[in-house]
């Protein structure tokens, strides 16, 4: 994998830059057709207050973010990707994980004493014991792995597409699959994942956007578009690469974000119930 811009996994390609910039606000949904512009104008906005920032480690090309029992975790994609524990007040993460290069890390997500670890094109992810990290399994998967989390009972993920996988947490194997809509249409390129309080929210790939979606219907309910956060990020580090990092903390019913090479993750209080 390249470590580089030119990745596919990287917003900055030559050939992404009318895509990435083809609406007025810096984001789009499916495709730049006027259709798709109204509905992105005219689709509800989830209102939120920034409450504060903390550090984010520039090096880490974010693929997944969650909290667990009140720590913070990372999962980092290209060469060397990792799974770590990050110190909120530094930003630095202590790696309990590192692949081997020929694998190209996703999303995590924890449950039942288990940490579940995505790759991107080697249709395969990884089972660890928490909180020792020690690998104890794998499991495959048709197609892309890209984001993860779980409802408490089943694993969720991404492929990239519209759809999201329900997976079985003892046999790994896909019991459920939700295109996700809004208007009608499919939303996709969904990314990093978190379930919270009843709703999955999703990163949409190459977008300041992240999607409420019921998990039910797989029918969108809002967005929240983080496309200030984003223009401050990359105000400070140039290289800051596509929103990716939604950790939901239930004590506290707050919402952690964060990008690629972000110097920042944030703190926002949803001002409607998540």
């Amino acid at each position: 994998m390249s470590s580089g811009p030119t990745n596919r996994r990287s917003s900055v390609k030559a050939d992404q830059f009318v895509i990435y910039y083809c609406t007025a606000l810096s984001i789009v949904l499916f495709s730049c057709t006027p259709k798709i512009e109204k509905q992105v104008k005219e689709a509800p906005r989830i209102d939120y207050t920034l409450q504060r920032s903390l550090p984010h480690d520039t090096k880490s090309f974010t693929q997944g973010l969650l909290i667990h029992q009140g720590q913070l975790y990372e999962s980092t994609g290209q060469e060397q990707s990792w799974i770590g524990v990050v110190d909120i007040q530094t930003g630095a993460a202590t790696k309990k994980v590192v692949l081997d290069n020929k694998y190209f890390g996703e999303g995590i997500a924890i449950l039942n004493g288990k940490v579940f670890q995505l790759t991107w094109k080697n249709k395969v992810g990884f089972i660890y014991s928490f909180p020792s990290f020690e690998k104890i399994g794998e499991f495959t998967y048709p197609g892309e792995g890209w984001g993860m989390t779980t409802d408490g009972q089943h694993l969720i993920m991404s492929n990239g597409t519209d759809q999201l996988s329900f997976l079985d947490s003892a046999t790994l194997k896909s019991v459920r699959s939700l295109s996700v809509v809004y208007d009608g249409q499919p939303v996709s390129e969904l990314n990093e994942l978190e379930y919270a309080d009843g709703f999955v929210y999703a990163n949409l790939w190459k977008t300041n956007l992240i999607a409420k979606i019921d998990p039910k219907t797989g029918v969108v309910k809002g967005f929240l578009d983080l496309s200030t956060l984003a223009q401050q990020a990359r105000s400070l580090n140039p290289q800051a690469d596509v929103m990716n990092g939604i950790a939901w903390h239930p004590t506290t019913k707050t919402m952690l974000v964060t990008g690629k090479y972000w110097p920042f993750i944030f703190i926002l209080k949803l001002k409607e119930a998540p």
